[in-house]
Formats: C-alpha cells, structure tokens, sequence
C-alpha cells in the first residue's frame, strides 16, 4: 500500500472545510442556513452571519480541518504497514 501524503492532505481538507465554512456564514446573511451558522459557532469561537465572522470560522475551520486530516492520515499510514 502507498503512503498518504499528510501535508497535500490537510491542506486541501482544510481550505475545502475553510471555504464551506465561510460561504455558509455569507449565506446565512441572507437567510440561508442560518441554523448552521448557529450550532456552528457553539464551535468556532466568534463565527457567525457576519462578514468578520466569517472570516473567523474559516480561520478555525482551516485549523480544525488541518489538525484533524493530519491525524486521520497519521492514523492511516500507520495501519497501513
């Protein structure tokens, strides 16, 4: 079995969870999945239907994405031995 690139990994699950993060808190300025942005921000400290909130849960969420691909991948390649 072939080994996972960590670093491609968390990086891409972390700007594809950064941007969904951050264009739901757009959408929520208009209505849209509000209730989202809401459980959400229990979450991510500061996240909310705000354009500066928004921006605040991409940052989190690219951390929390980063953070846990690394850890998934980690895991995988050790039980891939």
């Amino acid at each position: 079995m072939q080994k996972l690139d960590a670093r491609a990994m968390a990086l891409a699950v972390g700007i594809l969870w950064s941007s969904l993060t951050f264009f739901s808190a757009l959408m929520a300025m208009f209505g849209w999945a509000v209730d989202l942005v809401d459980v959400m921000g229990s979450l991510y400290i500061g996240y909310q239907a705000t354009f500066v909130g928004a921006i605040i849960g991409a940052i989190w969420a690219f951390i929390d994405g980063y953070v846990g691909s690394l850890i998934v991948v980690w895991l995988y390649n050790k039980f891939t031995k």
